[in-house]
């Protein structure tokens, strides 16, 4: 089985507690760990994968709980970078169907500094760019740039999840598409939620957004649809993928559980390059994958929700 190294920001999620999605009401807050990747790594292991986190938390009781959450997720923590400056925090609303709304104060996770060591241990393994602060600049934009470049020179099998968020990006959405398009054209995966799929394609319509994105080099496009399942695309074959019915309580984490899945299966495999053309293989995948996610949104915070083998199973019985 292949290792998932998964770069970006591991973080604190303070989560308002009974006020629907308005975080100006919210007077109690609830601490959960937090972070794409960070979750992404967390959903791998819980399915008996093997994952490893690149990102810098801080020196301080928050940095300690993360790393004791990830070692309690047998995440590898060989690469995981400490700083002075305060560990991130984001704090998050949930409204009445589990649909979130956030505000970040960052922090340490933009101080990752690229380590060339790291690059020996891509080779014949798999890489997933999924942070949500990542092409913001600083210290952790250039390592995370160096650590796509080391996973193309190492033939590492490339997944890349944009985590587009509007209250980081207000009034600069073309940079954001910019900074996107290189990390689009070398992967051998893209998971985009709806909004993200729209947004770097230029287009409303599913089919010719996944066409514009095809054509800009990536094989594989799954493009998360909540409820309604997931549109999956490739270079043969386009489909909607259904999902399965769940009450949802908190969204948190639905789509991290997702491709956390889907690189799991794919990990599986000995060339998971070939299966992202492969419409069949890849369908039955992400049927999984599905059920991932929707289990994750029945608890609320992130990684407490992941589910594992057995529950897995159960619902896909």
């Amino acid at each position: 089985m292949k290792k998932v190294f998964c770069i970006g920001e591991l973080l604190i999620d303070f989560v308002a507690e009974n006020q629907g999605n308005d975080l100006s009401k919210a007077t109690v807050f609830t601490k959960k760990a937090g972070g794409a990747p960070a979750n992404v790594a967390c959903a791998i292991t819980r399915l008996g994968g093997k994952s490893s986190f690149i990102g810098c938390i801080g020196e301080d009781p928050f940095g300690n709980y993360l790393l004791d959450v990830l070692r309690e997720n047998k995440v590898d923590t060989t690469y995981l970078q400490r700083s002075e400056t305060f560990t991130t925090l984001a704090f998050v609303s949930i409204s009445k169907d589990g649909e979130r709304d956030f505000v970040f104060s960052r922090g340490a996770d933009r101080e990752l500094k690229y380590l060339p060591k790291v690059k020996q241990d891509f080779k014949n393994n798999m890489l997933h760019l999924g942070a949500a602060t990542a092409l913001l600049g600083g210290p952790l934009e250039s390592a995370y740039g160096h650590y796509f470049f080391d996973g193309l020179t190492e033939r590492a099998f490339i997944s890349f999840d944009p985590n587009f968020r509007q209250d980081l990006w207000k009034k600069r959405e073309a940079d954001f598409v910019k900074k996107c398009l290189p990390f689009i054209e070398k992967a051998h995966l893209c998971k985009f939620s709806l909004e993200e799929a729209e947004l770097l394609s230029g287009h409303k319509d599913l089919e010719k957004a996944c066409e514009s994105l095809h054509q800009m080099g990536t094989k594989a496009i799954v493009i998360t649809l909540g409820s309604d399942g997931t549109f999956l695309s490739t270079s043969s074959r386009q489909g909607t993928i259904p999902s399965i019915p769940v009450s949802a309580v908190d969204t948190t984490g639905a789509g991290d559980a997702f491709i956390g899945c889907l690189l799991y299966l794919l990990s599986s495999l000995e060339d998971p390059e070939k299966a992202a053309d492969n419409y069949d293989l890849l369908s039955e995948m992400v049927r999984s994958s599905n059920a991932a996610g929707a289990l994750t949104t029945t608890q609320f915070g992130a990684i407490p929700s992941l589910p594992d083998q057995d529950q897995l199973k159960a619902v896909l019985r």
